[in-house]
């Protein structure tokens, strides 16, 4: 993990206010490393979505101020302990337990970012371009249109295989969080979200209206 990120987090942290941390090649252990240790310092993990990285096509974290009593006296300690953290000082050491429940409930928002019908318009609206190019790069003519056409129902045709895939991933991790105690909510988008054993949801209305960035 980056120490530049980690740094530029808690900087932004001391403002009180919601983050947004876009980090580059934001992979999910990436991620969830960086919601641990803003955990750690009194924030807590909120959603996340894509339109990180150069390209957009990377995903964006949000944290948010989490206000209960056992995260104060945790951040508290822990300033105490590594008061040199937000200049590449020492971290609090990571957590495994910590860490899979925070991978699993970021593979779930991830996973249930869009319904199925969604996922098959999406899917559907993003697989003309291929198929135009392999379509037109392989010939001309009536052979262009066939064969964009041919790439477009294969790759339609692979679409049930990935939902299914995705139902099963979504599962999973569902089931791990609810084994640990976390509630399944439904967000003001109607998006099925878990919440931690007795919080709450974190960040309310749009999650990433007015946060800052890093």
């Amino acid at each position: 993990m980056s120490d530049k990120h980690v740094r530029k987090m808690l900087r932004r942290m001391e403002s009180g206010e919601p983050v947004e941390v876009a980090p580059s090649m934001a992979t999910m252990k990436r991620l969830t490393r960086l919601a641990f240790i803003a955990q750690q310092f009194g924030y807590e993990y909120a959603d996340v979505r894509q339109g990180g990285g150069a390209q957009g096509d990377g995903y964006v974290l949000l944290i948010v101020p989490d206000p209960s009593p056992e995260a104060r006296a945790r951040a508290e300690r822990n300033r105490a302990a590594y008061p040199d953290a937000g200049e590449g000082g020492a971290l609090p050491p990571l957590d495994p337990g910590a860490i899979e429940l925070l991978k699993a409930r970021i593979t779930f928002d991830i996973t249930a970012k869009y319904t199925d019908r969604q996922r098959i318009l999406l899917a559907g609206v993003g697989a003309v371009p291929l198929a135009v190019m392999a379509g037109f790069g392989l010939g001309s003519g009536i052979t262009a249109v066939v064969v964009t056409v041919a790439v477009w129902a294969a790759v339609m045709a692979l679409l049930p295989v990935g939902l299914a895939f995705n139902r099963r991933y979504r599962a999973r991790y569902a089931a791990l969080l609810e084994a640990a105690g976390f509630t399944s909510v439904s967000d003001q988008a109607g998006r099925l979200r878990y919440v931690p054993p007795g919080g709450q949801f974190p960040g309310q209305g749009n999650p990433f209206a007015g946060g800052t960035s890093c």
